[in-house]
């Protein structure tokens, strides 16, 4: 299974962006981290295979969405009211579990990165 992401970008504080990920092969539960420079990387949101149980850190919840295209295998990080901490290489990541995870641990498969830049 390979794993792209697109749509990163440079935005103004208070903006949007909508990321995506496309998956070559067969998925269940998807999910987006992200890492800041210096820092480790961490949970955002996840989305399990039906798309009825979805998951948010805290720092996202509100502002972000997650959803999925199970035709096309993709799926979506909708990122409204973008804040500089918010700047980071965002991951997408798929799994061969039914339900989604805050553990990066248990993906199997990692895309490339798209880096997303908040300017304040």
């Amino acid at each position: 299974v390979q794993l792209q992401a697109f749509g990163g970008g440079l935005v103004q504080a208070g903006g949007s962006l909508r990321l995506s990920c496309a998956a070559s092969g067969r998925t269940f539960s998807r999910g987006w981290f992200r890492q800041a420079p210096g820092k480790e990387r961490e949970f955002v949101a996840s989305i399990s295979l039906s798309g009825a149980i979805t998951s948010y850190a805290d720092s996202v919840k509100g502002r972000f969405t997650i959803s999925r295209d199970n035709a096309k295998s993709t799926v979506y990080l909708q990122m409204n009211s973008l804040k500089p901490e918010d700047t980071a290489v965002y991951y997408c990541a798929a799994s061969t579990y039914l339900s989604g995870s805050r553990d990066g641990a248990r993906y199997e498969y990692w895309g490339q990165g798209t880096l997303v830049t908040v300017s304040s």
